[in-house]
């Protein structure tokens, strides 16, 4: 009787080891998909990050103004005022100024021609 207790008893243990030898297996197999999913998961917040997410760019005062002008007319809008254009006007060059840069630009080219066969 002690004998058969015994081995009842080793086979109990031995399907539990086994069930645990199961487990242990589909844990670890569980963890290493966890571990690639995971690492996919770092890749992509890695290419994320150096596609411009940390840009750091500065404004022009021009590009300031814009947007000041764009909030103001926002502003005139929600509280039912006349809206203030503001525009900056455009500088024109002489023809006399033209033609200076023109002339000056032309030699630089012939310069660099120049420079370019004595090679």
């Amino acid at each position: 009787m002690c004998n058969g207790l015994l081995q009842s008893e080793l086979q109990r243990k031995g399907e539990l080891l086994s069930t645990t030898g199961e487990n242990f297996n589909q844990l670890e197999q569980e963890r290493t998909r966890l571990a690639s999913q995971v690492e996919s998961l770092n890749k992509a917040l890695a290419a994320l990050k150096a596609s411009g997410a940390s840009r750091k760019g500065k404004v022009s005062a021009a590009g300031r103004a814009r947007i000041a002008a764009a909030q103001r007319v926002r502003w005139a809008k929600v509280k039912g005022r006349k809206v203030v254009s503001i525009t900056t006007r455009r500088r024109k060059l002489s023809p006399a100024a033209r033609r200076r840069i023109v002339a000056a630009q032309k030699a630089r080219w012939a310069k660099w021609r120049k420079a370019q066969k004595a090679r």
